[in-house]
Formats: C-alpha cells, sequence, structure tokens
C-alpha cells in the first residue's frame, strides 16, 4: 500500500526523507546507467560521506518545472499535481499525477532546450535507458497505470509514454536488494571505469614522474639493504651480535591466531567488533 507525503522537493525535510528510502531519481545510477553518477558515488551520498550539489542543469529543471507543468496541463488536459509517494523502503518523488493516481507525469527541462540530445531522443519515440528506469520506479511505487515522460524547453514540449513493466519491477528491486547490502554492511561497491579520471595534464605529468622517479630509487635502495641484512644474517653465530652500530638479534616469537579454526568463534558475528570502515589512499605504477 502506497504513502502520500505533502513535502515539496528540495526542502530540508524532502532531503531528509529521502536517506531513509530507495528513490526513484538513484534508481538508475544502482541499476548501473546513469550518466552522471556510478554506484560507488551513490554509496558516498547515502551513507552521507558526500553530499550532492546542486549545478546550473539542475537549478535550470527546478525553475521552469511549474511552467513545464503547465505546458502539459494545457497539451493534455490533465490536472496534475507533485507529489511523494513511499511504498515499504521505495520513494518516487513525482513531478505531477492526476487526482486519482492513475497517471503520472516526469518532467525533464534540457538547458539546451530543443538542440539537446533529449529533446532529439525522445522526439523520435525513444526513452533515455536511465530516465526509463527511473520512471518504472516510479509506476511501481505509485501503483498508476500510466506515465508520461515530458521534455520542456520554456515554451514547447514533447512526450513519450510509459507503461508499467512487472519485468522492470523485479529487476529494480533485485538491483536495490544488492546495493544495500553495501549499505548495511558499509562496503562500497567495485569502481566502474567511470570512477577512473584519466589526467593528462601538464601538473599531474610532473608529480606522477617525480614519484616513479624517487619510487624507483626506494625499490633500488630496499634490494640492496635486504641483501646487506642477509649477509649480516649469515654471518651471526651467536644469539646477539653487536658491531659498528648494528645489531643482530634472534629471538622466538609467537605463531598468529587463525580466528578462523576456533571453534568457539564459528556461530559468532564478528562484523559487529570490526570498526569502522575508513577510506585510505593506494599509489600504484603501471
Amino acid at each position: 500500500m502506497n504513502i502520500l507525503y505533502n513535502l515539496v522537493q528540495g526542502t530540508v525535510e524532502w532531503h531528509a526523507h529521502r536517506k531513509q528510502y530507495f528513490n526513484a531519481s538513484e534508481t538508475p545510477a544502482v541499476m548501473g546507467v546513469s550518466p552522471w553518477q556510478t554506484p560507488y558515488e551513490l554509496w558516498l551520498v547515502k551513507t552521507g560521506r558526500k553530499v550532492t550539489e546542486s549545478n546550473l542543469a539542475m537549478q535550470h529543471g527546478t525553475a521552469l518545472e511549474p511552467a513545464a507543468r503547465a505546458a502539459f496541463e494545457a497539451t493534455t488536459g490533465l490536472i496534475m499535481q507533485p507529489q511523494l509517494v513511499v511504498d515499504g523502503q521505495y520513494s518516487a518523488s513525482l513531478d505531477g499525477t492526476t487526482l486519482n493516481g492513475t497517471t503520472l507525469v516526469e518532467i525533464k527541462c534540457p538547458y539546451k532546450g530543443q538542440a539537446s540530445a533529449l529533446w532529439q531522443t525522445v522526439s523520435t519515440g525513444t526513452i533515455p535507458e536511465h530516465y526509463r528506469w527511473q520512471v518504472q520506479h516510479q509506476l511501481m511505487v505509485s501503483k498508476a497505470k500510466l506515465a508520461y515522460l515530458w521534455v520542456f524547453d520554456g515554451s514547447a514540449g514533447t512526450q513519450l509514454t510509459i507503461e508499467p513493466d512487472e519485468a522492470s519491477f523485479l529487476q529494480i528491486r533485485q538491483a536495490w536488494e544488492a546495493f544495500n547490502h553495501y549499505l548495511v554492511t558499509d562496503v562500497p561497491p567495485p569502481l566502474s571505469e567511470q570512477d577512473i579520471k584519466n589526467r593528462t595534464d601538464e601538473t599531474w605529468q610532473e608529480a606522477a614522474e617525480h614519484y616513479r622517479a624517487l619510487k624507483s630509487a626506494v625499490d633500488d635502495a630496499q634490494i640492496k639493504a635486504d641483501a646487506a641484512k642477509a649477509e649480516l644474517i649469515a654471518l651471526a653465530t651467536h644469539t646477539k651480535e653487536s658491531g659498528f652500530g648494528v645489531s643482530v638479534t634472534r629471538f622466538w616469537k609467537r605463531g598468529n591466531v587463525d580466528y578462523k579454526k576456533v571453534p568457539e568463534l564459528q556461530e559468532c558475528n564478528l562484523s559487529l567488533y570490526r570498526g569502522a570502515t575508513r577510506e585510505e589512499v593506494r599509489i600504484t605504477i603501471g
């Protein structure tokens, strides 16, 4: 059973609500098809490690939305009102829905208007994959029978109709269940190619070459140090020998405990005693 909330999109209360649910606008990222956000970046947001910042395109769309909704109503004869809908863990902020809840509209106001790739794509009767998943999520949560994707340029619009697809609903739930594992365990999802930024600027080149040169020198010195260490150990025949500022000491150390073999720990959830996930930095050459 879906629940309706009267929260205005963009308000503090609306953002607080979104933190608790699986939201329609996040589903493209969960499905791995969002042009703007990867599963890893969404994980950062959902775990409070990163704040989603508004950009010019988002501000442009928010400012035009009321006019876009009015234009859609004039074109279709439907009266639409914004609505926030929840069904279990799933939430959807609807740009507009009819009073009886059977029809909804998702509004897009691309910055470039009719020159945008979105307008051109929708005009040919095709819905971009990331928006298809967003709208299917909305249909799943709202139980609406029909959805419109309305693309508005500030004066005119073009539209597509989307019907509910049960197979898509199942895929959305499966994807969110898999993603939720990363949230519950506080372990990030694997990085994708989209998470990798290739640097070709001169500043990065200088820093990278400086590091590689120093790392090569350190590695070469370590090889020589290991050889010298082995030579000292081979020369030492007593428990401890010292001379010229260097000592070689032989001692006994107890072995490490293999906790996986401790019977009393077999039924123990060791994750309850694990520290918080922390960010570390690793540099690799190659």
